[in-house]
Parts: C-alpha cells; sequence; structure tokens
C-alpha cells in the first residue's frame, strides 16, 4: 500500500498556467490544457491532506495531467487549509470561489462550462462533492451562493464524506475538529452545512470509489447507502487490496477504475 510519505514525494507536474481567484498566496487554480482543439470541457480536481498545511496540490499533478490526455482542461484548486487561514469558513469559502471563477476564466482560456464535473480525494472529495450540494443550502448560511457554478457529476476518490462520522471514528485526526471549530455537538450547524452527508439528496450523479484497505471504508459506504436511500444516482467501487493514496497515481492499477468513471460521467447525459 501507497504510505502517505510516498504521497507526498509524488513528482510535480507543471500546470499551463496558474490564475489567482483570491488575494491569499493559496487562493490559485492550476489549469492544466489539453493538446485538442477549444473550446475545453473542464473538470475540477480538489486535492486531500486532511485540510493539513503541509498538503497541498502537488502529489495531483500526475493525475491532472493524465486527464489533459483524455482531452479536458483540469481546474486543480488550491485552498487555504488548517494553519494558514484555512478554518471554517473560509476553506469552503474558497472552493467556491474558486469554482465560481471558472466563469471570469472560461473565455480567456476557451473553457465550456456546460458540463462541470469535480473529482476530488479524501478531504478534497468532501470539497468536491460539497460543491455540487451547496446549491441546497440554506439563505441564512455564510456559506450560501445565489448563483453557484453547476456540477453535472462527481468522481469521489475516499472522500470523507459524513463529517459527523469521520469526527466520532477521529477520521484525520484532529484536524477536522480544527477545521470546523469544534465537534458536531459544540458546532452542529457548521456540520449541517458542511458535510455532504447532512445535504443529502444532492440530486447529481455520483461515482465513489474507496480502497477495501482504506479506514475512510465505512465512511463512504455510509454516505452512499443514505444517498441512495434518499433516491440521488450513484455508483460505489470498492477496489481490492488497495489503500488510500492508489487512486490519485496513474501508475497504479487503480487508475484504470478512476479514468473509466470520469470517462462515464464526462459522457453522460444524465445531470
Amino acid at each position: 500500500m501507497m504510505k502517505v510519505e510516498q504521497y507526498a514525494a509524488l513528482p510535480a507536474y507543471p500546470c499551463d498556467v496558474t490564475v489567482a481567484y483570491g488575494d491569499d498566496p493559496n487562493q490559485f487554480a492550476a489549469l492544466y490544457l489539453p493538446s485538442t482543439p477549444p473550446p475545453h470541457r473542464i473538470v475540477i480536481v480538489i486535492h486531500g491532506g486532511c485540510w493539513a498545511a503541509k498538503y497541498d496540490a502537488k502529489p495531483m499533478g500526475a493525475l491532472c495531467r493524465a486527464l489533459t490526455r483524455e482531452g479536458v482542461a483540469v481546474w486543480s484548486l488550491e485552498y487555504r487549509r488548517n494553519g494558514i487561514g484555512g478554518e471554517y469558513p473560509n476553506v469552503l469559502l474558497d472552493v467556491a470561489a474558486g469554482a465560481d471563477f471558472l466563469r471570469t476564466a472560461a473565455s480567456t482560456y476557451s473553457l465550456d462550462l456546460a458540463r462541470v464535473i469535480t473529482i476530488g480525494h479524501s478531504a478534497g472529495g468532501q470539497l468536491g462533492l460539497w460543491l455540487a450540494a451547496r446549491r441546497r443550502l440554506p439563505r441564512t448560511s455564510c456559506l450560501f451562493t445565489d448563483t453557484p457554478l453547476p456540477i453535472s457529476g462527481v468522481v469521489c476518490l475516499a472522500g470523507v464524506i459524513d463529517l459527523v462520522d469521520a469526527a466520532a471514528r477521529k477520521l484525520c485526526g484532529d484536524n477536522l475538529p480544527l477545521m470546523m471549530g469544534g465537534l458536531p455537538e459544540s458546532v452542529p450547524d457548521r456540520y449541517q452545512q458542511a458535510s455532504p452527508m447532512e445535504l443529502l439528496p444532492i440530486g447529481v450523479r455520483q461515482i465513489h470509489i474507496v480502497g477495501d484497505q482504506d479506514q475512510m471504508l465505512p465512511n463512504v459506504h455510509r454516505y452512499a447507502a443514505a444517498a441512495r436511500d434518499l433516491g440521488d444516482d450513484i455508483d460505489l467501487i470498492t477496489l481490492p487490496d488497495t489503500g488510500h493514496f492508489e487512486l490519485v497515481d496513474p501508475k497504479t492499477t487503480a487508475w484504470e477504475t478512476v479514468r473509466a468513471s470520469f470517462l462515464a460521467l464526462q459522457s453522460s447525459d444524465t445531470v
């Protein structure tokens, strides 16, 4: 199984252009462009790392470049994280602003926003799924946006997507309550607005992929069962002999499943 140190050491793959969506040094998107003629369909990629400052988007570079070989542009979001201003609500406001900034960037980089898909890993799975779910937020929420960028499909890779369950299981250690500003019993409204589980049904096609050796497995299965019960269109794929980090490395056997799942969503007529 790939260890976290091996994940963090994955080589960097330079993007084609860096686009700032805010004033903070961590508020930017790395844009990877395909060699195919424009306009380009777009996928938003969001890295994980338990919302911790020491993990950034670099290890996702190979995944981003691999996706461009499928003829799509990749908008790899960086965002503020624990210890560098990313505590609630900032991390969520960042990914929302970064996604919505695609409307500004679309004409400059010939991006087709008709069908935007997110791919998120681990904590990035929560953020990518939340982008699709945030239209269900109440108007009273500090996270509410009148016209969020529509998300047509989600590929969620070993996502931390039931935050209440994750806090109880101590997934990501202290990083989750640090990011949220407390445990569910002390700030329940924050968990209700940040956890994809609490925003079900999302009404967006989803494919969840998780390894059978991953500690996130019960969290993902719990979410998937609840989503199905509430009518969401969702597939759950559990990969044998697979841990947490293999899903983001195109050199592993898990990659073909990730690639096929993305292509299935990209070509789907179901929104």
